[in-house]
C-alpha cells in the first residue's frame, strides 16, 4: 500500500507530462496557429505621396498609423520600374528575366489580355507554397501577369493556376482606354498607321467602284473582290484589337468574366468589399490575401465621396481614397480580433509616373527627393517604394529601418513564417526579412542588388560590410527628352533598348547614403573607394550573371499581340458585354 502511495504522484505526473507533450505537439502542427498574411500593393504610387514618407499635403492617416504601429522601411526597392516585371519578381522572389518577363525592346509589359504572354506555369509563386501548407489564398484587384496560352479557356497564366484559390478583379490593368474620353495609349502610332491604311484602301475601293459604274474603266470583279477583302482585313486588324475598353478592361471572378467593360465608378467599393468578405469567410483558418489596388495608375478614376476632397487635385483624391481603403482593410482585421496573428504589408509595385500630364498638370505620382520615376531603369524614383510591416505583439511599433530591402524579400519571409521550404531547383533573389524587422539583426542580407530595365542590367548597388555607405553604379541611363528634363516627355515613357539610352564608361557612381537624389556622380578625386567600388561591382555582376539561365521570352511581339481565340469574353464572341449584376459567379474561397 505504501509503495502504491509513493508511485501515484510519479505515475500521475508522468501521465500529465505525456498528455501535455502530445497536446503541445498537436498545437505545433495545428495549421490554425499559422499567421495570416494581408499584402496590400498600390499601382504606380510614388514614395513621396505618403505622409509618413514626407508628404505634408496629401492626407494618409491610415497608412501613417500603419507605420506607427509597425516597421517602416526607407530603402525598399522594386525589382523593376514597370508593372508586369515588378509583379512577376514579387510573386516569385526572383528577378523578372528569370521568368522570361524582361523586355528586349518596345513591348515592356503585357499589352493585351488576348495575347499568350504571362507568368509561366513552371514558376512557383508564394501563393502555391502557402496553399500546400493549408492556407486559403486570394487575390483581389490587379493581376497583369497574363491569362491564356493556347485557347480562351486554358487559363494557364491565371491566378487560380498560380496558387490563388480565389480571384476577383482585373486580370489586366488600367490603361487610358478603360476610361471614356481619355483616348488610347496602347501602340498609338501603329493604330494610326492601320487606320490610315484602312482609309486609303477604302477610298481606293470606292473610287474603283464609281469609275467602273460610270463605264470609265473596266476592272474585273475578282480585282474588286480582292480589294474589298484587303479593306476588310485592314479594318479588322485596326479596329478589332484596339477596342480595348471591351477587350482589356474587364472584371473576373475566378475564371468567369463578370463585367465587360468594367464600371470604374463602382470599382473601389467592390474591390474593398470583396477583400473584406474574403477575410470574414476565412477568419477561422490561415489565409493569405493579396489586395492589389487598381489605384493610382492613370487614367485616374475616383469615387464620388472623394472627388475634389484633397489639396492636390484628382491625383490627391486618388491617394486619399487609397488611404481609406487601407483603413478599411486594417479595420476588418482588428474587428475580427485577428491583429496579433496577422502580418500586414503595404507597398507600391514601383515609383510614380511623372510623364503623364495635361493642361492641368502632372497626372501621376510624386517620388519625393528621388530622381526619375516609372520606367526609368535604375533611378531611385522608379524603384524606391513604401514598405510597411505591421504585426502587433511580434514586430516593434514605430521602428524605422534604413537598410536595402526588396519586394522580392516578401516571398521567403512568408514561406518561412508558414513553415514551408523554398524550392531547391531554382535561384531566389529575396531574403527573409524577419530577422531584420524584428530587430534580431541590424544588417540587410542584400550586400548587392541588381536593377534591370527590361532584360538589360541598368544599375547595381553595394552595401559594403561594416560600412553605412550604399554605393550605386549606373551602366546606362535613359535619354531624357527634351534635353535637361527629368523624364522622357517627348515619347511619353522611357525605353530601355540601346537607341533610347546612354551607356557610361566608366559607369556613373553615387553614394546613396550621402546623395539619395543621385545628383552628383563620384570620381576618383571625390571618393577614396572609387576604384574599389567599380572593381567590386564588376565582380558581383559577373557572379550574378552566372546564375542566369536561358528561358523563353514572354514579351515578344508574337506572344503579346492580340489573338481572337485567346480573348476572354462574357457572352458570345465577339459580342462580349455584361455587367456584374448579370455575370456568372465562380466558387467562393
Amino acid at each position: 500500500m505504501e509503495h502504491s502511495r509513493l508511485m501515484w504522484p510519479f505515475t500521475s505526473g508522468l501521465i500529465i507530462l505525456i498528455v501535455s507533450a502530445t497536446y503541445c505537439d498537436g498545437l505545433d502542427n495545428d495549421s490554425s496557429l499559422k499567421p495570416n498574411f494581408v499584402l496590400m500593393m498600390v499601382d504606380d504610387l510614388g514614395i513621396g505621396d505618403i505622409g509618413c514618407y514626407g508628404n505634408d499635403t496629401i492626407r494618409t492617416p491610415n497608412i501613417d498609423k500603419l507605420a506607427l504601429d509597425g516597421v517602416k522601411l526607407t530603402q525598399h526597392i522594386a525589382a523593376a520600374p514597370l508593372c508586369t516585371p515588378s509583379r512577376a519578381a514579387f510573386m516569385t522572389g526572383r528577378y523578372a528575366l528569370r521568368s522570361g518577363l524582361g523586355a528586349t525592346g518596345r513591348v515592356q509589359v503585357i499589352l493585351f489580355l488576348g495575347g499568350s504572354a504571362g507568368l509561366p506555369p513552371s514558376e512557383t509563386t508564394f501563393a502555391k507554397l502557402l496553399q500546400r501548407e493549408g492556407y486559403t489564398t486570394g487575390i483581389v484587384g490587379k493581376w497583369h501577369l497574363g491569362l491564356n496560352c493556347e485557347s480562351r479557356n486554358d487559363h494557364c497564366h491565371h491566378p487560380n493556376n498560380h496558387g490563388f484559390d480565389y480571384f476577383y478583379g482585373l486580370p489586366f490593368t488600367l490603361f487610358n482606354d478603360c476610361k471614356s474620353g481619355e483616348g488610347s495609349e496602347v501602340l498609338v502610332d501603329i493604330q494610326l498607321r492601320l487606320r490610315d491604311l484602312t482609309v486609303l484602301l477604302g477610298l481606293a475601293l470606292l473610287t474603283l467602284v464609281c469609275v467602273c459604274a460610270a463605264g470609265l474603266l473596266d476592272v474585273s470583279g475578282k480585282a474588286l473582290v480582292l480589294l474589298a477583302l484587303l479593306w476588310l482585313l485592314a479594318f479588322g486588324v485596326w479596329y478589332v484589337p484596339f477596342r480595348l475598353h471591351t477587350w482589356n478592361c474587364i472584371l473576373m471572378r475566378n475564371q468567369d468574366v463578370v463585367e465587360q467593360p468594367m464600371n470604374l465608378e463602382t470599382l473601389s467599393e467592390r474591390l474593398i468589399g470583396e477583400a473584406e468578405q474574403f477575410v470574414e469567410r476565412n477568419q477561422h483558418k490561415p489565409f493569405m490575401l493579396f489586395l492589389s489596388l487598381a489605384h493610382v495608375h492613370t487614367p485616374l478614376f475616383i469615387s464620388k465621396d472623394f472627388a475634389g476632397k484633397s489639396k492636390n487635385g484628382l491625383y490627391g483624391d486618388n491617394v486619399e481614397e487609397v488611404d481609406w481603403m487601407i483603413g478599411r482593410m486594417v479595420n476588418v482585421i482588428d474587428r475580427l480580433d485577428l491583429s496579433d496573428r496577422t502580418l500586414m504589408y503595404f507597398t507600391s509595385d514601383h515609383g510614380g509616373f511623372i510623364e503623364d500630364s495635361d493642361a492641368r498638370g502632372q497626372k501621376g505620382g510624386w517620388n519625393g527627393i528621388y530622381r526619375g520615376g516609372k520606367a526609368m531603369g535604375g533611378w531611385e524614383g522608379g524603384i524606391r517604394v513604401p514598405g510597411i510591416f505591421r504585426w502587433p505583439g511580434r514586430l516593434p511599433a514605430g521602428k524605422v529601418i534604413d537598410e536595402p530591402t526588396s519586394l522580392m524579400d516578401v516571398y521567403p519571409t512568408l514561406v518561412n513564417l508558414a513553415g514551408a521550404e523554398l524550392p531547391k531547383d531554382r535561384t531566389f533573389d529575396g531574403h527573409d526579412l524577419m530577422p531584420l524587422i524584428e530587430g534580431r539583426t541590424e544588417r540587410s542580407e542584400h550586400e548587392f542588388m541588381f536593377h534591370y530595365c527590361g532584360i538589360y542590367l541598368n544599375a547595381a548597388r553595394w552595401h559594403p560590410p561594416g560600412s553605412d555607405a550604399i554605393f550605386k553604379v549606373h551602366f546606362f541611363t535613359p535619354n531624357f527628352s527634351p534635353p535637361g528634363a527629368g523624364g522622357c516627355y517627348e515619347i511619353g515613357i522611357c525605353m530601355c533598348h540601346p537607341e533610347f539610352v546612354t551607356y557610361h564608361d566608366p559607369p556613373l557612381v553615387f553614394n546613396l547614403a550621402a546623395d539619395p537624389s543621385e545628383s552628383t556622380p563620384l570620381s576618383a578625386e571625390t571618393e577614396p573607394r572609387y576604384a574599389e567600388v567599380l572593381q567590386r561591382m564588376g565582380r558581383a555582376v559577373e557572379e550574378h550573371r552566372r546564375t542566369l539561365r536561358p528561358v523563353p521570352n514572354q514579351l515578344t511581339w508574337e506572344k503579346v499581340l492580340w489573338r481572337p481565340w485567346l480573348q476572354p469574353c462574357c457572352g458570345t464572341f465577339p459580342f462580349c458585354s455584361c455587367s456584374e449584376a448579370s455575370g456568372t459567379a465562380g466558387p467562393a474561397a
